[in-house]
């Protein structure tokens, strides 16, 4: 039916061109067959070119509307895609990601759209719907939690001294580091083949339960415990089911698998008087407070208030209560982008992901910013030996079910009242 419209609004086309110039449609009924069949066709093949014309048109017209007409700043810097290297400070913040409508929760992202808005890397009217400029992050960090080497990719003028001119805009505990031109189809969070983590704490945190965590200063970890947590962070690598270790996930899920490759805490310091350590956790992907209830359970081990089994139990179909340690010390190291880089990194028009120019400056604001905040604050807040203190509500032997029933039970025990 499509068909014979086109061919029947070609012909009418026709005739009105062949009447402008003197000639008539009688000319066509002369024809031989073969010659009418070669005339329908270039007829019809005309006539899909103008409707693929007018659908062409009518495309451009929707995006000039869309992104409005270009201005003096778009004709003399052009859009192109890039990635950009993040460090900030989570302190103060309600994580990474955008949540447009709810301004009294300022997040990361909040941070770096107005100041990449006020540079003039974007124009105003992206602010609001980011995926004009195709804007992405390589990982969501929750509430309080640092990064020293988050990614987004997005699209944005390239104009002169860039960098600082973001970064003039932005508060001192958030940085750009480093920004890189990668292909139109880039998305950090799609390309990104892993991402490591490090999580920094007081070593009072592997203390054993009868220990006095009033006096943090004076605890030092025995070199046998350490090896032991390094044992029990060593059985968290492979693919495992986590659905125990985020929210509102039931086992029987696909997403809950994840690939975890390495797992271990280093060696203890010493930072204004108190022993930290850190854990760097290197997996494929993460679920909300994934990494958080991984540390929190092998420190109930350690500390004595679970059974060593009960890691390997928590992979299984079974609700297991696992406890989520503080989010003050997460902080994300790097992203990974291995097959992007071996695909694009040595074509000749693109930079390889890695930032080894920028070491020294992402060295820097840790030091400056990132870990003076975790030690002043744990210091000061104690939030690793509060949540310490929560432990042994836990029932590390039941299932969360009955551990939640147990504690709505000991509440309302305790209120003198009875449980909705």
């Amino acid at each position: 039916m499509l068909k014979t419209r086109l061919l029947l609004s070609a012909f009418i086309k026709q005739r009105l061109t062949f009447e402008r110039n003197g000639v008539y449609l009688q000319s066509f009924c002369t024809m031989s067959q073969g010659s009418r069949d070669e005339c329908a066709a270039k007829l019809l093949k005309r006539a899909n070119e103008e409707n693929e014309d007018s659908a062409d048109k009518v495309q451009a017209t929707k995006r000039l509307k869309a992104e409005g007409e270009p201005t003096e700043d778009d004709k003399k810097y052009p859009k192109k895609k890039v990635v950009l290297l993040l460090a900030y400070s989570g302190k103060g913040y309600y994580g990474m990601q955008r949540n447009p409508g709810t301004s009294q929760f300022r997040t990361i992202e909040d941070a770096l759209v107005t100041s990449l808005i006020k540079s003039g890397c974007i124009p105003e009217n992206h602010g609001e719907d980011m995926k004009k400029m195709s804007f992405q992050r390589c990982a969501r960090t929750d509430k309080g939690v640092s990064a020293a080497g988050q990614v987004v990719s997005l699209k944005l003028r390239l104009m002169e001294d860039i960098i600082p001119k973001i970064n003039e805009h932005l508060p001192s505990q958030i940085r750009v580091l480093g920004l890189k031109r990668v292909t139109q189809g880039f998305n950090s969070k799609n390309n990104c083949d892993a991402r490591t983590y490090a999580y920094m704490l007081p070593t009072v945190a592997f203390s054993p339960k009868d220990y006095d965590t009033g006096d943090i200063t004076g605890f030092r970890l025995e070199p046998e415990t350490l090896q032991r947590a390094n044992r029990l962070f060593a059985l968290y690598k492979g693919t495992h089911n986590f659905h125990n270790f985020t929210s509102q996930k039931a086992a029987s899920d696909p997403s809950a698998r994840r690939y975890i490759m390495e797992m271990s805490c280093g060696e203890p310091f010493i930072c204004s008087g108190t022993e930290f350590a850190v854990i760097t956790v290197r997996g494929q992907s993460f679920m909300l407070h994934q990494i958080r209830k991984m540390i929190g359970l092998v420190i109930a081990v350690i500390r004595g208030y679970a059974k060593e089994e009960v890691v390997e139990r928590s992979w299984g179909l079974e609700k297991v209560d696992v406890p989520k340690a503080p989010g003050l010390g997460l902080v994300l190291e790097r992203v990974h982008f291995d097959r992007y880089n071996k695909k694009f990194g040595g074509d000749g028009l693109h930079e390889t992901l890695e930032w080894e120019n920028e070491e020294e400056a992402i060295k820097a604001f840790k030091e400056a910013q990132i870990y003076p905040t975790i030690v002043e604050t744990e210091c000061q807040e104690g939030s690793m030996v509060s949540w310490m203190a929560t432990l042994p509500i836990h029932d590390f032997e039941a299932s969360a079910t009955n551990t939640q029933q147990k504690k709505e039970k000991d509440n309302a025990e305790i209120t003198g009242n009875d449980s909705d």
